[in-house]
C-alpha cells in the first residue's frame, strides 16, 4: 500500500488512438499554421499552443478532451464545453503503445516541431509490468522491449522530445511487487533506454522515481543510480497520482539530495485537491472522487531543482474498472467534467 501502483493502473493506454494520431496528427496540426510563435498558434478549432516561453510542450488538437470539447459545443453544451476545454487547451503527455512505435513518435514529433513545440512522451512498456493489476502486460521480453526502444528513437530522431520513462518501474523493484528474478533485467533495460534516449539530439529524459507517498525516498535512491539517473536529466515524481505539488516538490528534494542534485519534474494534472484519504486505502490511487486539476503544465515552477510541473496522466482518463470507471487508459467523460469544475 504504497500509493504508487495508480500509475500502472492508469496506464494502460490509447494504442489505436496514437497509432490513428501518426496518420492525422501532422496534417490536424499543420492547419494551424503559425504555431512555433511564442504567443501560440491556432492549434485546433478554438485551441492554441501555450505561449513557449512558458509552456514549451504540445497541445494536440486531436485530443480525446478536444474531441469531448467540440461534442460539447455541437450539443450546444456551452458551459460543460468550457470546463473540459481547461483539459484540452493543455499540453499532455502521449503514451507509447507496443504497436508500430516508430510510426507513433515520428507522428507526435514531427507534428510538435510543426507547431514549434516539444513533445512529450511517456515509454511504458517494460516486460512484466504492472504485477498484473489493471494494466498488466508491457513487452514480452528483454529483446522484444529493446526493439520496440529502437523503434521509439527511430521515429523521434532529431526531434525535440521528452521523455517520462516506464512508470513504476523501479518502485515495484523496492516494494516486492516485480519477481526478484526479473530484477538484474530491469536495471539493464532502464539503463540502456536512458542511454539510448540520450543520444539523441534533442530529447530529455526523465527516470521515474514514484510520489511522496512512498515510504521512504532512501529505498529509491540506489536504484536509481543503478538504472542509469547519472546520465538522464532528472527523475518524474507524482505521475499519475493525487499528492499536492508541495508535497512532491519536498520529496523530489529529499530524492535529489541522494543522487547528485538532479532535477525533476512534477505531475500536477490532477493534484489540484491533494490526495484522496477516503475509502479502502489500497484503491485510493484509483479514481478518487472530489479531485480537481492542478497546476497547468509550465516551466515556470516553485523551486528550481523542479524544470517543469507536466501532465503525464491526461485528466479524464480511467485509472481502472473502480468506482464504475471503464478500464485503465480509457477517456471517461464524466470524471473529465467534474474534475476540471472541481478546479473552477
Amino acid at each position: 500500500m504504497y500509493g504508487s501502483r495508480g500509475v500502472g493502473a492508469s496506464a494502460a493506454r490509447r494504442v489505436s488512438t496514437v497509432v490513428l494520431g501518426a496518420a492525422l496528427l501532422v496534417s490536424g496540426c499543420s492547419s494551424g499554421g503559425g504555431g512555433g510563435s511564442d504567443e501560440g498558434g491556432e492549434a485546433g478549432p478554438g485551441i492554441t499552443q501555450r505561449p513557449k516561453n512558458t509552456a514549451p510542450f504540445w497541445v494536440n488538437p486531436e485530443g480525446t478532451a478536444a474531441q469531448q470539447l467540440a461534442n460539447l459545443e455541437k450539443s450546444g453544451k456551452e458551459q460543460d464545453a468550457e470546463q473540459i476545454r481547461k483539459i484540452a487547451e493543455q499540453p499532455v503527455a502521449e503514451w507509447i503503445g507496443p504497436d508500430n512505435p516508430q510510426e507513433q513518435t515520428r507522428g507526435l514529433t514531427e507534428a510538435a516541431g510543426k507547431a514549434g513545440r516539444t513533445a512529450l512522451l511517456v515509454l511504458y512498456n517494460i516486460p512484466h509490468r504492472d504485477c498484473g493489476q489493471y494494466s498488466q502486460g508491457g513487452a514480452a521480453d528483454g529483446n522484444a522491449y529493446r526493439e520496440w526502444l529502437d523503434g521509439v528513437a527511430a521515429g523521434i530522431g532529431d526531434r525535440s522530445a521528452t521523455v517520462i520513462l516506464e512508470p513504476d518501474a523501479l518502485l515495484h523493484l523496492v516494494d516486492g511487487c516485480t519477481p526478484q528474478q526479473f530484477h538484474e533485467e530491469r536495471y539493464h533495460l532502464l539503463k540502456g533506454a536512458v542511454t539510448k534516449l540520450k543520444s539523441l539530439k534533442n530529447t530529455k529524459v526523465y527516470l521515474d522515481a514514484g510520489n511522496a507517498g512512498w515510504q521512504d525516498p532512501d529505498q529509491i535512491f540506489e536504484p536509481l543510480k543503478r538504472a542509469g539517473i547519472a546520465r538522464a536529466d532528472g527523475f518524474s515524481v507524482n505521475v499519475s497520482n493525487f499528492y499536492s505539488t508541495e508535497d512532491s516538490i519536498a520529496y523530489g528534494k529529499q530524492l535529489s539530495a541522494k543522487v547528485g542534485g538532479k532535477h525533476f519534474v512534477v505531475d500536477t494534472s490532477r493534484n489540484g485537491k491533494g490526495p484522496y484519504t477516503g475509502g479502502n486505502p489500497d484503491e485510493r490511487w484509483c479514481n478518487p472522487p472530489g479531485r480537481a486539476l492542478g497546476e497547468t503544465p509550465t516551466t515556470k515552477t516553485a523551486d528550481p531543482l523542479v524544470d517543469a510541473y507536466l501532465w503525464v496522466k491526461r485528466p479524464g482518463e480511467s485509472d481502472g474498472e473502480c468506482k464504475g470507471g471503464p478500464k485503465a487508459g480509457q477517456w471517461w467523460a464524466e470524471y473529465a467534467l467534474k474534475l476540471a469544475k472541481a478546479s473552477s
